[in-house]
């Protein structure tokens, strides 16, 4: 009696056509399991899903958000309180009681120092006022908005950039192809998460909104949104989404700057490679800090032409009352009635802190999204 000790099924044992399309080729000497070959002779290679690693950005972002809102909690705080009708108005009352004319018809030079000056006194004024505590208001919001919004933001560009490149771009990134990723990362993120930014702002202006102007209005974010809710509805939640969605031009012009900026530095590489020079001191600090400082050099570029949108969402949002009526109706009637009133410095309140928060603030970002998706294993390159 004889046993078959073939491990493969009788039917492709008795057809030979389907044994040898049932096992793979391998090589002789190792046993390696070889690529198959189309018709014309070349391998058959498995096409990679454009979505590979998504979730590393998502991780990615998140905790480039987390790591920056946090170490620049108080300048975002001095910011927001320069960008409110509030304390324009303390200031102007300061001005005038010091004999200096108003802000908009003293020179450039002047006007920028004064803003400079009032900035850091301000800074010292609010923990001496209202406790250390007081510079990291807010901070509890932020985070709950700068960790989604920042791993919805890096996950939808890093993924619309894979997925725009590879279908309509032969795979190849180019400045377009950031342009309409970071666009619609922008307006996926700001969609998702104004409710958030708005009872932020509002509890870093929790003062100024208050009945008496000492005491608070709000206990917490939950008690601020509800009241939000109760007395202007849901579409209370989304005031200022206008302006955020014109704050989609910065982003987009940060990220268009940016990647631009790592391709000069890998083509950089590149070249001191080829060339076969051992790199130097400036060649090492360049490839350690270069995507450092191309972040923060983008922020502060998108930052200065794109700032005045800053100030009209915070006014928005702040929701001041004048007459019974609301102050700010939209978008185009806020800035008409800032220039107007306050003219055109008042568009750049708060410049400095900003400045001052966005620059670190976008290098820590990238560097921590940079950094954490090569410990996940991919890169942010296409």
């Amino acid at each position: 009696m004889t046993f078959e000790t073939s491990s493969q099924p009788r039917r492709l044992r008795d057809d030979p056509a389907l044994l040898k399309q049932s096992l793979l080729p391998q090589s002789r000497e190792t046993g390696d399991v070889l690529p198959q070959k189309q018709a014309d002779g070349t391998p058959v290679t498995s096409k990679k899903s454009p979505f590979a690693k998504s979730w590393a950005h998502l991780i990615a972002g998140g905790m480039g958000g987390m790591a920056s809102a946090t170490l620049t909690a108080p300048l975002d705080v001095l910011k927001t309180r320069l960008q409110s009708t509030y304390y324009q108005q303390h200031l102007a009352a300061s001005r005038s009681a010091r004999g200096l004319p108003p802000i908009e018809t003293m020179s450039l030079a002047r006007s920028s120092l004064l803003h400079v000056r009032e900035t850091f006194q301000i800074l010292y004024e609010v923990p001496r006022a209202e406790g250390w505590r007081a510079l990291f208001k807010g901070l509890g919001p932020n985070l709950i908005g700068v960790v989604p919004a920042r791993a919805i933001n890096f996950y939808a560009y890093g993924n619309g950039k894979r997925v725009i490149s590879n279908y309509f771009n032969h795979g190849q990134e180019a400045a377009w192809v950031h342009l309409c990723a970071a666009a619609c990362a922008g307006i996926v993120t700001g969609t998702a998460t104004n409710p958030i930014w708005l009872v932020k702002t509002r509890l870093q202006l929790d003062k100024s909104n208050h009945a008496d102007g000492t005491g608070r209005q709000y206990k917490n974010a939950l008690d601020c949104t509800m009241q939000t809710l109760r007395n202007e509805g849901i579409r209370g939640l989304y005031r200022g989404l206008s302006a955020s969605y014109l704050g989609v031009t910065e982003s987009t012009l940060q990220w268009v700057l940016y990647e631009q900026m790592k391709l000069g530095l890998a083509r950089r590489e590149q070249r001191l490679l080829a060339s076969g020079k051992e790199p130097g001191v400036w060649d090492q600090t360049v490839a350690w800090t270069g995507k450092l400082c191309a972040a923060g050099s983008a922020k502060f570029v998108a930052a200065l032409i794109t700032y005045p949108h800053e100030v009209v969402r915070t006014r928005l949002r702040q929701a001041p009352m004048q007459d019974g009526h609301l102050k700010y109706t939209g978008l185009a009637q806020c800035f008409r009635l800032i220039w107007k009133e306050e003219g055109m410095a008042a568009l750049y309140g708060g410049l400095v802190p900003h400045m001052l928060r966005v620059v670190p603030s976008a290098a820590i970002m990238f560097g921590t999204y940079e950094t954490v998706l090569r410990l996940l294993g991919t890169s942010s390159q296409v």
